[in-house]
């Protein structure tokens, strides 16, 4: 086994020659409330809010606790907690100008910086006898940096009650307190919070948030020595020993949060190694561990490629806010593209229509949600996938409402000049910012994508500037038309997927269309996945519910219990020259359909989305591998049955659902070329 000294020392020789101030990131965000969702988007934030996520305050007593002043109802823990609902519900409230979740994040602010003691600690362990651990509170300062963003009349006290933290910090770094096995992960947050008072507020302490950057670097994970070809597990670890002596670097949710370690790490030290290993990190995880969703597998720890294995809800959300970083230091459109399938399948898949439920885990082939016999989940129990309140652990009942909100505030970027303007992520928004040299700029998007191709742009702008957008990688003869009628073929950029457009000073306005084919991607066991555009399409399987539990405070958060109540044991043809794309609400490329046709809400959800494929597939016999989860996909299946055709949905609209089917095509020989993970070939 690796001693973790090892590297602490290689990790100390290679940043003392880092340079005395930070690398820019390629692209910089826009300030909290800047953008904004609309369309379905908009309606996706408004489930979020009517269900569990802005209504936990109420009665979940992990953020409900009545212990502090006033008799409000609130948050005693600035520990995992309290740390991540604030977090996830500060952007949540301001995007929906929800006046009674903004106001009790405002009080959270205030009582939490109140309590600061005289040395500088914020959070419960003020006057009591528990460790200092530093962990928890990094959630919470992203959560403060957004409420500055959006009231910049509240920097000064929070920027020098962040001043007053960080000079406590440092010191207990260079004394080696503070630091137990979930900081030792996650010093990346706290590594992040540093660069934003160093690039917005240093007050004169440059010298010292980097020494504390480094040291958080020393004290931690050696993510790059983790995500090295060496040492990254190429499939399920519970039988492994960790060469780090570190378990938890091979936890999921970690992981997906040391993702952008390495980035993060690259602007204290320059080093193009780091960038490097960045993309090796991203590249492996996926390779590996990836799932046709975008996610990758980890039921509590990493999990392989097989479909039965379990994705933490958690995973998502911060391996979502990672691949935002990694495209804002990097520019790399892999991250990009990887975030938006993740957005638009593996979490609205994982959480009711409703969205008052949540899984634990997650599955790619998940034929029912119940409490399972035997235990398919060697790291965690047998509850996991049931969707309910709390499932398992508590954890991602409080941090998953980051996912949406988070994917939102990233998705429009400036130029490090911040003369130019880039949409990041494809869907429906509205823009009002204001670049460099005053330009005031408003830009409203118009589509329904992803369950649709086409985006109709409008810019209106004080001064010209450029505007990027970006083309995804699975788009295919996709053009841009001008108001005027001149059009031509989108031309991104190889590295960045961005397309340039000069846009005028008044109005401009344009619209884009990304069209992709079907496409299959190889899974293991001679299964495939099918796609088209950033969605992965699965069987939905219909299902019974069953209420197995209900919270005493709150009738609406229930535990349910989903059995399948029709077929999923077939096969499909793999080759796509047989599988027809449907779209019931894109008809016309001159208009937006939001004139015409207004996607259901929730759209995530059976029957709601208007896209589907068409297959041809046949009855197999698919053996069960317990109570109700089911067996890797049969290699050579045998139809039992006469060829019929089935219809596949998105994947976030799942609850129950196949989506790495086996294969029964004359085809067949052609799945045997390239790697699981790759798309084979495309109609």
């Amino acid at each position: 086994m690796l001693h973790p000294k090892v590297f602490l020392i290689a990790c100390l020789a290679q940043i003392s020659t880092a340079a005395t101030e930070l690398a820019p990131k390629r692209f910089s965000t826009l300030p909290l409330g800047d953008i904004k969702p609309t369309g379905w988007l908009h309606d996706q934030l408004q489930v979020q809010t009517d269900g569990v996520a802005g209504h936990m305050h109420e009665f979940y007593e992990l953020v409900s606790k009545s212990d502090w002043i006033g008799g409000h109802s609130y948050y005693s823990y600035l520990e995992e907690a309290g740390s991540y609902w604030f977090n996830a519900m500060v952007p949540n409230g301001i995007l929906m100008n929800n006046t009674i979740i903004n106001e009790k994040t405002q009080a959270f602010l205030n009582y939490v910086l109140d309590n600061q003691d005289e040395t500088g600690w914020l959070g419960p362990e003020v006057g009591t006898d528990k460790p200092r651990y530093l962990w928890g509170r990094y959630p919470f300062f992203f959560g403060a940096i957004q409420m500055v963003e959006y009231r910049p009349e509240l920097t000064d006290t929070v920027v020098t009650a962040l001043h007053k933290f960080v000079k406590l910090a440092n010191r207990m770094l260079h004394n080696e307190e503070g630091i137990e096995k979930w900081a030792a992960t996650r010093w990346e947050d706290f590594v992040i919070v540093l660069q934003w008072l160093y690039d917005h507020h240093p007050r004169g302490e440059e010298e010292l948030l980097l020494d504390t950057m480094k040291h958080l670097k020393w004290s931690g994970v050696p993510w790059e020595k983790v995500f090295s070809q060496e040492y990254f597990p190429t499939g399920p670890v519970e039988n492994l020993t960790n060469p780090f002596g570190m378990e938890l670097s091979w936890h999921g949710v970690n992981m997906a949060e040391g993702l952008k370690a390495l980035p993060a790490t690259y602007r204290f030290t320059h080093n193009q190694s780091d960038i490097d290993a960045a993309n090796d990190s991203w590249d492996l995880m996926f390779k590996y561990h990836g799932r046709p969703s975008g996610a990758y597998a980890a039921d509590e720890m990493l999990a392989g490629l097989e479909a039965v294995r379990g994705t933490e809800l958690c995973l998502v959300v911060e391996a979502m806010f990672s691949g935002s970083y990694l495209y804002q230091v990097i520019g790399d459109l892999k991250y990009a593209d990887r975030v938006e399938r993740m957005a638009y399948n593996a979490l609205p898949a994982t959480i009711t229509a409703d969205m008052w439920g949540r899984q634990y885990l997650q599955q790619q082939n998940q034929i029912a949600a119940k409490n399972m016999s035997p235990n398919p989940f060697p790291e965690d129990g047998p509850y996991s996938n049931v969707f309910g309140l709390e499932p398992n652990y508590p954890c991602c009942t409080v941090n998953f409402p980051q996912g949406w909100p988070k994917f939102i505030t990233n998705a429009f970027l400036t130029t490090a000049d911040r003369e130019g303007l880039i949409q990041l992520y494809l869907g429906p928004f509205q823009v009002q910012t204001t670049l460099s040299a005053a330009n005031q700029v408003q830009v409203t998007v118009d589509t329904l994508y992803p369950f649709g191709d086409t985006l109709h742009t409008t810019i209106n702008a004080a001064k010209p500037f450029t505007y990027s957008v970006r083309v995804p990688s699975w788009v295919t003869d996709g053009f841009i038309r001008f108001s005027g009628g001149k059009q031509r073929q989108l031309a991104p950029d190889s590295e960045s997927g961005l397309m340039q457009i000069e846009v005028g000073a008044g109005l401009t306005s344009f619209v884009m269309h990304v069209p992709a084919r079907i496409s299959i991607e190889k899974r293991l066991h001679g299964s495939v996945a099918v796609h088209r555009g950033p969605l992965n399409y699965a069987l939905d399987i219909p299902r019974s519910e069953k209420i197995i539990a209900q919270d005493p405070h709150e009738p609406h958060a229930v535990d349910l219990q989903m059995e399948p109540t029709g077929a999923w044991e077939y096969a499909i043809d793999s080759d796509t020259a047989t599988m027809t794309f449907h779209n019931e609400a894109e008809l016309d490329l001159e208009s937006p359909w939001t004139d015409s046709y207004s996607l259901p809400s929730p759209i995530f959800d059976s029957g709601k989305p208007p896209v589907s494929i068409t297959v041809n597939a046949c009855s197999i016999e698919w053996p069960l591998a317990g109570d109700m989860f089911i067996t890797s996909p049969p290699e050579h299946p045998r139809c039992i049955g006469e060829e019929r055709m089935i219809q596949l949905t998105p994947f976030g609209a799942t609850r129950l659902r196949i989506s790495e089917f086996p294969v029964y095509s004359t085809h067949e020989d052609q799945l045997d070329d390239g790697d699981v993970g790759q798309t084979v070939f495309t109609l």
